[in-house]
């Protein structure tokens, strides 16, 4: 294999950095902020329509890369609780094209065994989205080689804010007894109690930020941003991205020497 002696990843193809992509050191959970759409759009003299259309190309190269490696979880954020003030003209375009990705989704994710599941303020979409959500998530449930998670109406500040709220409600009724709270009690509450925090966190288009994307779940997060518009990320993107994120050297708060051949995976909650 000539590729793995190769120092200048732009020169080798995307099968030749496939080769280089160590099994055993994959994230066992990557998160995306998708960003770049209308820019990809307007750069070409296109509607930002096209822009989102193309994106949804970039999902699936994501999808069946994740799927094709062996990584266990995929959450992506589509749709922020800010999103809703951009123009209704777009609102509408976008929730008309998830309600069609899950139409047209639906047969693929249940060949390649992949759970489907939402997080966010759900309840805010178009009713119609509401059901094919609901209608993806229960004939993908018992899928478990692989979940893709959508983040729609999400905010990290408005999960960590409902999950007080519903701390507060179970304990008023009885439902939680303990009135000490822990990281894990904590964590429990979150939308994302289903999931393993994210190993790594992309970020496309070149801006370097979270947008209120799961604040609590990436404080031990690998981040890597590209300045790659997300309709031009595909699957030689996404192993650049995996490659990175083997580089690093992931402590956790220990010495170089405690983690060294350990092993150690930080697990939800753990303090």
């Amino acid at each position: 294999m000539d590729c793995l002696k190769g120092n200048n990843l732009e020169e080798l193809t995307t099968k030749e950095i496939c080769l280089l992509v160590k099994e055993g050191d994959l994230p066992s959970h990557i998160a995306i902020i998708m960003d770049g759409n209308g820019r990809w759009a307007e750069k070409r003299g296109l509607p930002r329509l096209a822009g989102h259309r193309e994106g949804i190309k970039s999902v699936r190269d994501a999808v069946t890369l994740c799927r094709e490696l062996g990584i266990s979880a995929l959450t992506i954020y589509a749709f922020s609780v800010e999103n809703w003030m951009r123009p209704r003209r777009e609102v509408v375009t976008l929730m008309n094209l998830l309600e069609e990705y899950l139409q047209r989704e639906l047969k693929t994710l249940l060949q390649n065994e992949v759970r489907f599941k939402t997080i966010g303020r759900i309840e805010q979409l178009p009713a119609s989205v509401i059901r094919w959500i609901r209608n993806v998530e229960e004939k993908t449930e018992k899928n478990d080689k692989m979940t893709l998670t959508l983040a729609l109406s999400y905010s990290g500040r408005t999960e960590i804010t409902d999950a007080v709220n519903k701390i507060i409600n179970d304990y008023s009724n009885g439902r939680l007894k303990d009135r000490e709270i822990t990281e894990l009690t904590f964590s429990g509450y979150l939308y994302t109690n289903f999931l393993p925090e994210p190993d790594l966190l992309i970020r496309t288009s070149g801006e370097a930020r979270l947008s209120n994307f799961l604040l609590w779940e990436i404080a031990y997060t690998e981040l890597y941003f590209t300045g790659t518009l997300w309709p031009d990320f595909r699957k030689r993107d996404m192993l650049l991205a995996i490659l990175d994120y083997q580089k690093r050297e992931r402590r956790f708060g220990l010495i170089k020497e405690q983690v060294a051949g350990k092993g150690i995976k930080r697990s939800r909650g753990a303090q």
